[in-house]
């Protein structure tokens, strides 16, 4: 995806409270972090969420408790005109524009009118098989996140999506679905194309939920690229996710966390994003390859930080080395101490003063 290992998603969601002047504020807040994309969130309310629907616990904890789920929402959409001042924005900073689809519609304006190179799926439509089959038959790669899912509802998930790339006429079906996820052309299409991200759907999640172990299982269950979509407090879970091989992270971010809104309480500000991608980045670099060798740093210091042979006080010549006369001290420039009981009971073929390296 970019030249890192780790693909960095800054998630501003819908952190612009439906301001696209803070939307903009909130790409540049990324750009200069050193993300590699920036993402938000792209619905129309009447599609997403039905008048009455009710909003999740942590929502009425950070908005007005007496509005609808449906209310919110319509506060926070951005409308078409405002995707493509957002998506030129991040052309000219050199940040990749993403944004996640809610309904059919908002997934045309995406994937078919601003082209945009991969789509993100929520936790909450890996359920949604409309929504899957239409975002697999645009053909684009799709990021798809797991929360609240098990991994029968992922595999279901992916079968719709295999059905998707692979069945683009073909009449959708349980069936048909479980079909594609078996076939060779569906599996290669899967590994193409689908990148899972490990999530719990909290917001902020308490750490005690995050069980990053599960990342392990979407891979082993799968073998698809695996990633982390993190909602927790601070930065030290993401670091943790990329050190156990997360290919992507994607965090929520915000330009004040005391602003009203339904995700700013569990977002970074735009110095603790800046200081997460900076810690990917040199937890990238540490962890190097499988290879267990001397690395390039530390090669200078064999001779000072390791042993030789030596004599422990002066022998003379013709006499034998024994455990009084042998000992091993630095520096490690002379004989390895491993060869310290081939030399126990040889005859000394020259004078020895102390500290003289044994077999130079």
């Amino acid at each position: 995806m970019t030249s890192h290992s780790t693909y960095i998603i800054a998630e501003a969601g819908v952190n612009h409270n439906g301001s696209l002047e803070m939307a903009q504020q909130l790409v540049e807040a990324a750009a200069a972090a050193g993300a590699d994309a920036v993402k938000f969130q792209t619905f129309k309310a009447e599609n997403l969420a039905g008048r009455d629907a009710p909003k999740a616990e942590y929502q009425n904890q950070t908005t007005d408790k007496t509005e609808s789920q449906f209310e919110m929402l319509k506060k926070l959409e951005l409308d078409e005109n405002a995707h493509k001042v957002l998506w030129e924005q991040c052309r000219t900073r050199g940040i990749e524009f993403l944004s996640t689809p809610f309904d059919l519609d908002s997934l045309d304006l995406l994937a078919r009118q601003l082209d945009l190179p991969r789509l993100k799926l929520s936790s909450g439509e890996i359920t949604n098989a409309p929504l899957l089959l239409a975002a697999a038959r645009t053909q684009k790669p799709i990021i798809l996140s797991t929360g609240m899912s098990t991994l029968g509802e992922v595999e279901i998930a992916l079968g719709v999506l295999a059905f998707g790339y692979t069945q683009p006429d073909a009449p959708p079906s349980l069936a048909a679905f479980e079909e594609a996820y078996c076939t060779d052309e569906g599996q290669n299409a899967l590994h193409k194309n689908i990148s899972l991200l490990h999530c719990t759907t909290e917001y902020p999640t308490p750490f005690e939920d995050v069980n990053l172990r599960a990342m392990d299982t979407l891979h082993s269950a799968f073998s698809l690229s695996v990633g982390f979509s993190d909602h927790t407090r601070g930065i030290t879970i993401p670091i943790a996710a990329v050190a156990r091989g997360a290919s992507i992270i994607e965090k929520h971010f915000t330009l004040d966390r005391t602003l009203p809104g339904p995700d700013h309480i569990a977002s970074l500000e735009p110095d603790e994003l800046d200081a997460m991608v900076q810690a990917i980045r040199q937890v990238e670099r540490a962890l190097g390859s499988a290879i267990k060798s001397p690395a390039p740093s530390e090669r200078k210091n064999k001779a000072i930080a390791r042993k030789s042979l030596v004599a422990a006080c002066s022998i003379r010549k013709g006499e034998l080395f024994t455990v009084e006369n042998l000992a091993t001290r630095r520096p490690g420039s002379g004989l390895s101490p491993v060869h310290y009981w081939d030399w126990i009971g040889r005859v000394a073929d020259r004078d020895y003063r102390a500290d003289d390296l044994v077999g130079q």
